[in-house]
């Protein structure tokens, strides 16, 4: 603990340094707020960072690392005399070298603590921001009634106000975890604190503004999930007993992904804000080396922790020196990075973080570049930096294929059409949310619904015949400590009831062509052509209404019980029904969805926004049929098959039984002749 308790200062010291070589703190000519402000504004930003990072990191590990606390009638008394005997050996032997869960409910009541301190340093933070933007001191006639009006009025504001109220409801969710479920709900309610966080930290209008949001989020998410998973992961040591080899293996694993995290989002925030390499030569260039200095040392401590304290901890939970020696040290580096981060937050980019000037019509509405007119070829090299889809794709493609590998390395097979298959999807999804369909489709409704129709008709065909469900439970392995690691959540999800609800063929028949009309004749639509939030959820619902409709009609994997075929087809057909109705209406439109959009672009090569959007309800249609028309054949092989199957199962049973149902049936028809 006195490693734990050092992080604090430590942070603190290392943000203070910061601000004091940079300057950032220092008194301003004009509308100065004030030392307290000045200086506890980072001050607090560091200990509210603190505590989001143990909040997070502490979740996580509870939800991937630890051991939960037993069922209370797996920790029932034996009552036999043997039994008991082997239950004062235990208790003797110390209750720390048991697998009972302690560390977990240790880790549940951190949580309990830091959620709420989280929520009240954002509050304070928020107060201490105004007082830091209005360039005054804290207090005062009319400061309360300036303050409301910012936060009610002024995006940043507002922005600030919606953190406090979602920490606030995280907070609430932190104390009441009891169990692996309400722990996940605390979990997603944490990370949503950082949504808006990461929407203000780069101004909306300046250059790429997308790739500065997603960079923002997923950089705090992983500092979070590495630094508090492993402050957790100290203070439970001393709980965890026998159990501590296997939880540090968990974290070090959990900490390379959020290592490679941290690294890519870091080169893509660095990117922006330095603009060449000549920025590392101001303050804020050798702050961030500073920062890339403990990182990289960091990354080295992650290193020895794989390579030598996890194969010298004791398996039954004996001394944890070894663990001390690199985990606390590492404790300190990781919070003097913190506070440096916050240093740099506070310190002014050599790139000014400010909306470009002089921009046409279409880059103000849709905040990136105009591309040059589409041809054939450029749909194919024209590229958009997505640091979230560009990211996944390459996760997936990567982990799938050492899955496939996992198998071949202890003999066991899988396809080799399956794994094609795979690969294809993702390369058509990288390029679909990447390439020329998102770069066109911000400007043009046909490049828009070739985009939609890919994703939510072509793609999830591929992804669904690949069967990675199937592949990840064979590949991963089980645990049978009580933790639960990627397979059993997975299993958990596909035994959920939301997976039930979802899964069930009307609803996911309903849910795959509502949504269209839900989206595209309210504001959605504007709201995703508008909105990197917006573009990234209609992106992740159709890809997943997309997926659970195939997979109710041709799945492979595990999952809710699916229809008969003939229901499966009335299914199909009916779709297949709508979409040519739909795509028919966009074509006999006479006037625009998403008029002040659209209509207001400007295009410098020219474009008739109505004609276009013409061109995109021919796509639908279009799009919308090929892939159906494929479903359609696959159900009706499908469905042959399955009746060859089932025909070759009685001609077995009717060889091993002579025929006995068919004898029992004749023999009840003569018997109904005889007594008619």
């Amino acid at each position: 603990m006195r490693w734990v308790l050092a992080a604090l200062p430590t942070a603190v010291l290392a943000c203070v340094l910061g601000l004091a070589f940079s300057g950032a703190a220092a008194p301003t000519l004009v509308a100065d707020s004030g030392a307290l402000v000045r200086w506890g504004l980072p001050v607090v930003t560091v200990l509210s960072e603190a505590a989001a990072a143990v909040t997070l990191g502490g979740l996580v590990l509870m939800l991937f690392a630890l051991p939960r606390p037993p069922e209370p009638e797996q920790t029932a008394r034996p009552t036999s005399t043997r039994a008991k005997e082997r239950t004062g050996d235990r208790s003797r032997a110390g209750r720390s070298d048991r697998a009972d869960g302690v560390a977990w409910t240790l880790a549940a009541r951190v949580v309990a603590w830091s959620g709420p301190a989280w929520a009240l340093l954002l509050v304070a933070d928020m107060v201490l921001g105004y007082a830091s933007v209005a360039g005054r001191p804290l207090g005062g006639a009319g400061f309360g009634d300036e303050l409301a009006f910012y936060l009610t009025e002024i995006s940043t504001g507002r922005a600030a106000l919606v953190t406090a109220i979602i920490a606030a409801l995280a907070s609430v969710a932190c104390v009441a975890v009891s169990g692996y479920g309400t722990a996940m709900l605390a979990a997603v309610v944490s990370f949503a604190v950082l949504i808006p966080v990461a929407t203000t930290g780069h101004a909306a209008g300046t250059a790429n503004h997308d790739l500065g949001m997603t960079g923002l989020f997923a950089h705090l998410a992983a500092v979070c999930i590495w630094m508090g998973g492993l402050v957790v992961l100290c203070i439970c040591a001393p709980r965890l007993g026998r159990d501590l080899r296997a939880a540090v293996g968990r974290y070090s694993t959990i900490a390379i992904w959020a290592f490679l995290g941290v690294g890519l989002s870091g080169v893509a925030n660095a990117w922006i804000r330095l603009g060449s390499p000549s920025g590392f030569l101001t303050d804020y260039g050798l702050i961030l080396l500073a920062k890339i200095a403990a990182f990289v040392v960091l990354g080295a401590f992650g290193y020895l922790h794989r390579q030598r304290t996890i194969p010298k901890l004791p398996a039954d939970g004996g001394s944890r020196a070894v663990f001390w020696r690199l985990a606390g040290v590492e404790v300190l580096v990781m919070a003097a990075a913190t506070g440096l981060a916050v240093a740099l937050a506070s310190t002014g980019p050599p790139v000014a973080q400010v909306p470009v000037e002089g921009q046409s019509p279409a880059e103000v509405l849709s905040q990136y570049p105009v591309p040059p007119a589409p041809t054939l070829a450029r749909w194919f090299t024209e590229w958009t930096p997505d640091l979230l889809f560009g990211t996944l794709s390459l996760v997936l493609a990567v982990q799938y294929l050492r899955w496939v590998w996992r198998l071949r390395r202890r003999g066991d097979s899988w396809p080799v059409h399956r794994t094609v298959i795979w690969v294809v999807a993702v390369a058509a999804f990288a390029w679909v949310t990447c390439g020329g369909p998102t770069v066109y489709g911000r400007i043009m409704f046909s490049a828009h619904m070739l985009e939609h129709m890919s994703l939510v008709m072509v793609i999830p065909i591929l992804f669904v015949l690949a069967a990675p469900v199937t592949l990840a439970l064979r590949a991963l392995p089980g645990r049978t400590d009580g933790s639960r690691g990627p397979r059993e959540w997975l299993l958990a999800l596909v035994q959920s009831r939301a997976a039930r609800i979802f899964g069930n063929p009307v609803v996911a028949a309903v849910n795959f062509v509502g949504s269209l009309i839900l989206f595209y004749f309210t504001p959605l639509f504007e709201l995703a052509l508008t909105t990197h939030l917006g573009h990234i959820g209609m992106v992740v619902h159709f890809s997943l209404a997309g997926y659970m409709f195939v997979n109710v009609l041709i799945g492979i994997d595990p999952g809710p019980a699916r229809p008969s075929y003939p229901l499966r087809l009335l299914l199909l057909f009916a779709t297949m029904a709508f979409h040519a109705f739909f795509g028919v209406a966009l074509i006999s439109m006479t006037t625009l969805l998403a008029a002040d959009y659209f209509g207001a672009l400007g295009l410098p090569w020219g474009v008739d926004a109505l004609a276009d959007q013409e061109t995109g309800g021919e796509i639908t249609w279009g799009i919308g049929e090929v892939p159906s028309l494929v479903l359609a054949v696959s159900l009706a092989v499908a469905w042959a098959k399955d009746d060859a199957r089932t025909a070759k199962r009685l001609d077995r049973a009717a060889d091993r039984d002579d025929d006995a149902d068919l004898k029992a049936y004749n023999a009840m028809l003569e018997r109904m002749s005889k007594d008619g």
